[in-house]
């Protein structure tokens, strides 16, 4: 985003004004700091959701703890670095190193006698490459049993007088409930400063559990996952909603050549043996020997993989897949994780800079309210200065109103408006309705094309003044696609009218 250096100037400015204060200075460097760094993406939902299991597959490791253990009630970090580290900061007293301790290829953690009431945060740097882009934060579950557990996560991503901890959210689900609509919205509320802007994605997760772990489950869920798209109570909270199966999706980016061999042993049983040898959990683990799978092995593929990843991965291997490799790609994207990692690329990866911008704005401006100074006079006029020419927060608080209904437009124009602004996506071929292929003649086209009649909607004396607003943020977009697309003078003076 364009206004991130106007951002962090601000920010100093603000620094300097409430120097003779060390906690609201540290709280502003905070918020520059962030500026800086990649952006945070909380991975969220309730308790059994699949949380740590996700957040696993996207990294390609199995490093966040997936049981029951003190470390799933701790909210944990996890950064890239070079060189693999864990870092205990406890409630009170000095931060400390954990041992790098692996059992079974999973890290275990061991908080040196420590409750996880006494760990404010761990923070795990590892060298994974989707890290470089983003900072994931494990949260303990939403509407746990423990109302301390749940409170801890709230208060994290959704307090109520300062920015949320995280820039954006994926979120998980089994199905959908209150109180995952009550989360989602005070997400949207309290990481916005009340603008309405959307910044979370919804995961309907452990999708194999759908149809009961059959080879079609993700079918059924998917069919689900397109009636919760169109939920008018969910559709303005989040961005996309998405099926996954989040252990065929872990197992998949860690698959071990012994596992291959078993699904080849799988593969090669006649179709009737396969099928009453994966009819049930039980039946696999006591028949595994017989087709040359020890029984403490049936087991462990059976916690690594579900009932859904053995009988996919069996299928796979008889329908041609003669490799390792081939086969952790192609379970990892039958998972739906690679559609999950391409939404986050076109969502998250490409409006970071807009969404830590927004998050810092957000927080200098309620730190300068709460805060009253003489000297603050000028801050505020210059973060309203910075707002008034953001347009990438304005698509964002659009994109918003479009899908909660609040924009008095036809329905046909909704929908291009909301594409139009980034709702698919925001590259301009997303933004325009073109194939990801479409050339430069092809978009400038169409985004002439697209800003014609968006003036002509806006300059229509018929058009309702509620939606006038709206429809100069969507020129402005068509305008700057226009002059991406043009390479002269002419582009240019066709955007400007």
């Amino acid at each position: 985003m364009r206004d991130s250096g106007a951002v962090e100037a601000l920010l100093q400015d603000a620094i300097q004004v409430y120097d003779d204060e060390p906690a609201l200075r540290a709280q502003l460097e905070d918020y520059a700091q962030r500026l800086r760094e990649p952006l945070r993406v909380a991975v969220a939902g309730m308790v059994k959701a699949g949380k740590s299991t996700l957040l696993n597959a996207i990294i390609g490791e199995e490093i966040a703890p997936t049981d029951t253990g003190e470390c799933t009630r701790i909210i944990t970090w996890y950064r890239h670095a070079a060189t693999p580290r864990i870092t205990l900061y406890p409630l009170e007293g000095e931060e400390r190193l954990l041992p790098l301790t692996r059992v079974d290829g999973r890290l275990v953690f061991d908080l040196g006698g420590l409750r996880a009431e006494d760990v404010a945060r761990l923070v795990v740097e590892w060298p994974a490459e989707n890290l470089r882009t983003m900072t994931l934060i494990d949260t303990p579950g939403i509407a746990s049993l423990s109302a301390d557990v749940s409170a801890r996560s709230t208060r994290f991503l959704t307090p109520e007088d300062s920015p949320s901890e995280a820039d954006a959210v994926i979120y998980l689900m089994r199905h959908l409930h209150s109180s995952d609509l009550k989360f989602l919205e005070a997400f949207r509320d309290t990481s916005a400063a009340h603008a309405g802007t959307v910044n979370a994605l919804a995961v309907l997760s452990r999708a194999d559990e759908v149809g009961a772990g059959r080879i079609d489950s993700l079918i059924s869920a998917s069919r689900i996952a397109d009636r919760y798209r169109t939920d008018p109570s969910l559709k303005s909270l989040v961005l996309d909603v998405l099926p996954i199966a989040g252990l065929v999706a872990q197992s998949s980016r860690t698959l071990r050549q012994a596992e291959y061999e078993a699904f080849v042993a799988l593969a090669a049983l006649g179709n009737t043996e396969r099928e009453r040898l994966l009819l049930s959990a039980d039946r696999f683990v006591a028949g595994s020997s017989a087709v040359g799978i020890p029984m403490d092995e049936a087991a462990r593929l059976l916690d690594r993989f579900g009932m859904f990843g053995l009988r996919l991965g069996a299928a796979l291997v008889r329908g041609g897949i003669r490799d390792s490799t081939v086969l952790a790609h192609e379970l990892a994207r039958r998972s739906g994780l690679d559609n999950l990692m391409s939404l986050v690329t076109r969502q998250f990866d490409a409006r970071a800079s807009t969404l830590r911008v927004r998050t810092a704005l957000t927080g200098l401006e309620a730190l300068v309210h709460s805060n009253p100074r003489d000297s603050g006079g000028a801050v505020l006029a210059g973060i309203e200065k910075i707002k008034a020419n953001a347009h990438e927060i304005s698509e964002l608080r659009l994109l918003s109103a479009l899908r909660s209904g609040q924009v008095p437009l036809p329905v046909p124009a909704v929908g291009e408006a909301e594409r139009l602004v980034g709702g698919s996506g925001t590259g301009a071929p997303e933004r325009l309705g073109l194939e990801p292929a479409a050339g430069p003649e092809d978009i400038r086209a169409a985004s002439l094309g697209k800003l014609h009649r968006w003036r002509v909607l806006s300059e229509n004396p018929l058009t309702d003044r509620g939606a006038l607003e709206a429809c100069q943020v969507v020129v402005r977009t068509c305008e700057e696609l226009v002059v991406r697309a043009g390479s002269g003078t002419q582009d240019r003076e066709l955007a400007r009218g």
